[in-house]
């Protein structure tokens, strides 16, 4: 299943005008940053890697200023950013989520354009977003420009913001059901209170622990799991 999607248009990198659009997307950021911003943060972790390093304080300069609002004079960063498409080549970049395992995972075009145009495009992309979702998806990006790991499920834990090393589709588009569907608590009404959570947490960790009947295989995810429903459902 398609989760969210951007297809990046840009002139070759030989072009003397180097130019950036940003065509077709699909960036759902409810709550933030949403698949959106993880698919957009994870453009950046994949190409940061061949970024030339000079290029990094502008760009990353550039994410707090579309994240502000602010008019970017063109071109930035050698590269203009443009509405017409017209003689680009698309690039798309998507994320998908497995039906059977719930797990997402990435797809990239990296054959095509040049490593800073398929950051400028999602910095731009984000930049259009509305403002009340923009910090989180630019943070998300910025995250993604800081990344040194692989790219796969540990990447998209820290573009979430999350401390462990998966992130479930599930996880992701409902924190809240899937934190108290972990913790037990999901036939409540309302959001549960502190004292109920951490009842929650210590019988769903008793029940996950190996020496008391927990499957030995995914015993460290699972805990991994419930510390994480309990910090979701403590945030405030």
């Amino acid at each position: 299943m398609l989760l969210a999607e951007i297809d990046v248009y840009h002139s070759r990198p030989i072009a003397p005008t180097r130019r950036v659009a940003v065509g077709y997307t699909i960036l759902p950021v409810d709550p933030a940053p949403g698949f959106g911003g993880l698919l957009l943060g994870a453009v950046a972790a994949r190409f940061v890697m061949d970024l030339h390093p000079d290029d990094m304080p502008d760009i990353v300069a550039l994410t707090h200023e579309l994240e502000a609002g602010r008019r970017i004079p063109q071109p930035r960063l050698r590269h203009r950013f443009q509405d017409d498409r017209v003689g680009l080549t698309r690039s798309p970049h998507r994320l998908h989520r497995d039906d059977d395992s719930d797990a997402m995972r990435l797809q990239f075009t990296t054959d095509k354009g040049a490593p800073s145009q398929h950051v400028l495009g999602v910095v731009y992309a984000a930049g259009q977003l509305e403002r009340d979702a923009r910090g989180e998806v630019m943070a998300s990006i910025r995250r993604g420009l800081a990344w040194t790991g692989d790219i796969g499920p540990a990447l998209l834990a820290h573009l979430a913001g999350r401390g462990h090393n998966t992130l479930s589709s599930s996880a992701m588009a409902d924190p809240i059901g899937w934190a108290m569907g972990i913790l037990g608590l999901s036939l409540l009404d309302e959001r549960p209170s502190k004292g109920v959570v951490q009842r929650g947490y210590r019988d769903a960790l008793l029940a996950a622990h190996p020496d008391h009947g927990g499957d030995d295989d995914d015993a460290a995810q699972r805990i991994a799991d419930i510390g994480e429903a309990r910090r979701i459902l403590l945030a405030r």
